[in-house]
């Protein structure tokens, strides 16, 4: 079985579950998830977890994500993006200039609010919302709250009289859980139009970046060659960026049997999370013990 990381670029057309589900019959291995969906109608980075891999999973999803992308104002749909029906139009009659653009983009910066849209996973009431906008029904969103790292235009935009249209490419730094259709549609209202996401791609996720990703194909070939092994990325490899302590023997046979510790046995400031080695592997995770706020307890273990 391979234990670690593999960043895959997943084409349009393709739902996350079936990039999974086909690595799942290449690899032969079963224990495969994925640490982020992406829509069908978006390609872009999809990291994948392997064997003990997956105990990451919910640690990843959690990182920075970025995106490049393109708007369009002039049109809104009922997905957000350009594969919806249309559900408002207002004709751009004069381009909107780069600086109105900018400095509007620039106001989403920061921790926004968000309501999520009705063509999206999120549950209500025990359905997702997908469920109910395909019955034509629109319910009560809960507004959640997202970060923005950055937010900027990228390129001259592009103004269509005949369509009364104008689109502009953008890339986006942002928390986990952004919706960027909506964020489309949120920046068009700010600038005075209906507005959709014509085009989306991911570029980065839980660390990983497209320079460092695969496709199906080469993934295929690495296969083939014997190869693959040497592509996957270590646990420990994607635990860089957590804070690390090497255990000595005494503390090792502690932590690999998931002992409760205290933070006064280590000289290091306790951070959370915080990843145990013993050999330069990684043993363990641990968090704060959330009754005992002396002690910390194991988060997710890989012995």
């Amino acid at each position: 079985m391979i234990n670690g990381i593999l960043a895959v670029w997943k084409p349009k057309g393709m739902t996350s579950h079936d990039v999974v589900f086909k690595l799942r019959k290449m690899l032969r291995m079963k224990k495969i998830g994925h640490t982020g969906t992406l829509d069908p109608e978006v390609d872009g980075v999809l990291v994948v977890c392997l064997g003990k891999g997956t105990r990451l999973v919910e640690l990843l999803m959690d990182s920075p994500k970025v995106y490049f992308g393109e708007i369009t104002l002039g049109t809104s749909t009922e997905t957000e993006d350009a594969h919806g029906e249309v559900v408002d139009q207002k004709a751009v009659l004069q381009p909107v200039s780069n600086e109105k653009i900018d400095k509007a983009m620039s106001t989403f910066e920061g921790v926004i609010e968000q309501i999520p849209p009705m063509y999206s996973a999120v549950k209500v009431n025990g359905r997702r919302l997908y469920e109910y906008a395909r019955e034509g029904l629109e319910v009560e969103r809960p507004i959640r709250n997202t970060v923005i790292h950055s937010f900027e235009r990228d390129g001259e935009p592009v103004y269509n009289q005949e369509s009364g249209t104008q689109s502009w490419k953008f890339k986006v730094d942002c928390g986990k859980g952004t919706y960027v259709r909506t964020l489309t549609v949120d920046l068009g209202k700010k600038l005075g139009y209906p507005a959709h996401m014509s085009k989306l791609t991911r570029l980065q996720t839980s660390g990983f970046s497209d320079s460092e990703s695969y496709t199906l194909e080469e993934i295929q070939t690495l296969i083939d060659n014997e190869e693959i092994n040497d592509k996957v990325a270590t646990i420990e490899t994607a635990l860089k960026h957590i804070p690390k302590i090497e255990l000595d023997d005494e503390l090792y046979d502690r932590v690999k049997n998931g002992q409760v510790l205290l933070k006064a046995d280590f000289e290091q400031d306790f951070q959370e999370p915080m990843a145990f080695y013993y050999k330069d592997k990684i043993i363990a995770l641990y968090r704060q013990h959330p009754e005992k706020e002396l002690y910390i307890k194991p988060y997710k273990m890989f012995v």
